[in-house]
């Protein structure tokens, strides 16, 4: 079966930052077995699979260890294959997910995603993740991932994870995004994953489901701009609007090729 792929960095205007994703396009779905088969081949840290009806796609996502119930970054890559590689005459883009229809905007100044508001509220931290930090936050809360609140950019940049302890706790989809303030942003954060085969994530969407909601009630502002300051790192305009979360990037197509799947 030949089947076409793209890379895209995605979050970015520049190849080689962002976060890489791979993005599928498939008349059928393969078997979840394949899927992340293929995922683990492509090495980066989600795949996205698109199969057409008509005007909208469906869409899954799967890391090289789990299918996913949300990723931002591999749903903006999606979005860039289907406005500059698929359908270059389309404006937005319906995704049909299992956490609902994600609509893909495009805008002058990239995508814009709107994705589900996911308020964390107070939370105490697994011991393993406590034990793994080189620092203690000073606040806990917890969505789906735990998101957890440092005092300035600088902490959070050099936070260290002991992973030997931190594998020691399996989050299932979900997992530890910590956040700061920004120097020149309103707020940056990291994302870390334990037991997955990539630890850290370069730049995270779905985080921002999270992250949003929780500094615009901090900060008193509904339009925000974000920074995920990984070693790729990424940027994020980011809008908070009732029940959803709008988040604003940019992409690039790294490859466009074929793989072929028995």
């Amino acid at each position: 079966m030949d089947i076409r792929i793209f890379q895209i960095d995605a979050f970015t205007d520049q190849l080689f930052s962002g976060n890489p994703a791979c993005v599928v396009i498939l008349k059928k779905w393969l078997e979840d077995e394949q899927m992340l088969a293929v995922a683990a081949e492509n090495a980066v840290a989600e795949t996205a699979f698109l199969i057409q009806n008509k005007d909208s796609y469906s869409l899954r996502w799967f890391t090289p260890d789990v299918e996913m119930d949300l990723c931002g970054h591999a749903t903006l890559a999606s979005a860039h294959v289907v406005f500059h590689h698929l359908h270059p005459n389309w404006n937005q883009v319906d995704f049909d997910t299992i956490c609902g229809s994600l609509r893909v905007t495009k805008k002058p100044n990239g995508y814009e995603m709107n994705l589900p508001n996911r308020l964390p509220v107070l939370s105490d931290l697994p011991l393993p993740i406590e034990k793994a930090l080189s620092q203690q936050p000073l606040q806990v809360l917890k969505a789906r991932d735990y998101v957890l609140v440092y005092p300035d950019e600088s902490t959070v940049r050099n936070l260290q994870i002991n992973r030997l302890v931190f594998d020691e706790i399996n989050l299932g989809t979900g997992g530890v995004v910590v956040t700061a303030p920004g120097t020149s942003c309103d707020f940056v954060s990291r994302f870390f994953t334990p037991q997955a085969t990539i630890l850290e994530d370069p730049v995270t969407g779905s985080a921002h489901c999270s992250l949003v909601p929780y500094w615009s009630f901090v900060l008193g502002k509904t339009d925000l701009i974000a920074r995920q300051v990984s070693e790729r790192g990424g940027a994020l305009n980011c809008s908070l609007k009732d029940d959803r979360v709008l988040i604003r990037g940019e992409a690039t197509t790294f490859l466009e090729g074929h793989i072929h799947v028995n």
